[in-house]
């Protein structure tokens, strides 16, 4: 009796598998993720009108951002472990359906405590948004064409960093931070029905051919890629959350959207380069990645004092980041194969973890020995990652990709 339901799924899966990327449905995919890295990061941004407007402290403002993260680190792996044999067009819809609850929530609250509950519900929906993303991707095309389709997925999160957070700022700035949450919740809506008729539907995984976390973690490769991203994303968010100090030091204080903003699109240069070559020189681009990120760390160390050396250094740092997420998805999917759901749930909890981490890292480091250990440590976590990556050739960055 459950052969010819096999057969029946493994025809439902590969008739939808596409020798071209279709680029509106990969394109859907971006959005969910351009609406995911808005959500998280846009109180930030607002942080005084809603502070104002909620009748609380900036540091309680700034707590909503904490409470996203929360979610999704506590979310990610049971959500996707329970969730393992649902269809996977019904899953997907139901974490950015949640999206639109939760922007409408934060829109119309004027209670603090409702708000940070919503934040909370926001973050669980990002962590099974982000445990499917690339999964999805990589089952909509030929496997010659994975990397690229999960680059294209994935450029929705460099995207809302350089340029939807800054327009949601303003837009929050000019008409009011509500606005911005509503803005988000109609384009919320937009996306359910350009996901529904333009992402096609795939099986869940069959409860046979399902694996256990444990079983999952100790598939060959699947470590390697969660240290490397545990690494980079640790480096990553020590600088990235206390950049300030650096452009203090070369008198650039003021000037911190416009670094941003050139992380920002250097990021975007980065995910592009990527999607181009992903699919040929993956390890390749890892390592690259790595090496960037290092020299970005040296130019700090020596020359913190000289604002186009900042300048520089955040351009070289915002090419290394950008695809770093398309490379770790993309490897980790290739690695855990039908189990690819449950690896990115660990990938996603892992990420949680590091940027938690880096802001903790980040803050022992700034008053104990000060900014100028930054990029030491930064420089000792890359080169871990070098090495993983460098002695991972078999298996997680495989030499021929």
């Amino acid at each position: 009796m459950t052969e010819p339901l096999a057969t029946a799924d493994l025809l439902d899966t590969d008739s939808r598998r596409c020798e071209r990327l279709p680029i509106s449905g990969l394109l859907a995919l971006a959005t969910a993720g351009f609406i995911t890295i808005l959500t998280e990061a846009l109180p930030a941004g607002l942080l005084p009108q809603m502070s104002l407007d909620l009748n609380v402290s900036q540091a309680l403002v700034g707590q909503l951002v904490t409470f996203y993260a929360l979610g999704s680190l506590l979310a990610a792996i049971p959500l996707v472990l329970l969730t393992q044999g649902w269809r996977r067009r019904p899953l997907l819809l139901t974490a950015i359906g949640g999206f639109a609850v939760v922007n409408s929530v934060t829109a119309l609250s004027d209670n603090y405590t409702l708000t940070l509950i919503a934040r909370l519900f926001a973050g669980v929906f990002a962590g099974l948004l982000w445990a499917l993303l690339a999964g999805y991707a990589s089952r909509m095309v030929a496997p010659r064409l994975q990397g690229r389709a999960i680059a294209v997925a994935m450029l929705g999160a460099p995207l809302a960093l350089s340029l939807g957070i800054p327009a949601g700022t303003l837009l929050g700035n000019v008409l009011g931070w509500r606005l911005s949450f509503a803005v988000m919740t109609l384009l919320t809506l937009v996306l359910i029905g350009w996901v529904r008729f333009q992402v096609p539907d795939f099986p869940g995984q069959r409860a046979e051919k399902r694996l256990s976390l444990a079983r999952v973690f100790t598939l060959p490769g699947v470590r390697p890629v969660l240290f490397v991203t545990f690494a980079f994303v640790l480096g990553h968010n020590i600088l990235y959350t206390y950049i300030a100090p650096f452009l203090e030091a070369a008198g650039i204080a003021g000037q911190i959207e416009r670094v941003l903003l050139v992380f920002g699109l250097a990021a975007v240069a980065g995910i592009w380069g990527v999607g181009l070559l992903i699919d040929r020189w993956a390890r390749q681009l890892v390592l690259i990645s790595c090496s960037l990120f290092i020299l970005c760390a040296l130019i700090l160390a020596f020359y913190s004092q000289l604002p186009l050396a900042i300048y520089t250094a955040v351009a070289i740092w915002g090419v290394s980041f950008g695809g770093l997420p398309t490379l770790l998805q993309t490897a980790l999917a290739k690695t855990a194969g039908d189990s690819a759901d449950a690896a990115q749930s660990m990938l996603v909890t892992v990420w949680n973890l590091a940027i938690a981490g880096g802001g903790l890292a980040g803050a022992v480091l700034l008053e104990g020995p000060g900014v100028a250990t930054f990029s030491w440590v930064i420089i000792g976590l890359l080169l871990m990652s070098l090495w993983v990556t460098a002695n991972a050739r078999r298996h997680g960055f495989p030499a021929l990709s």
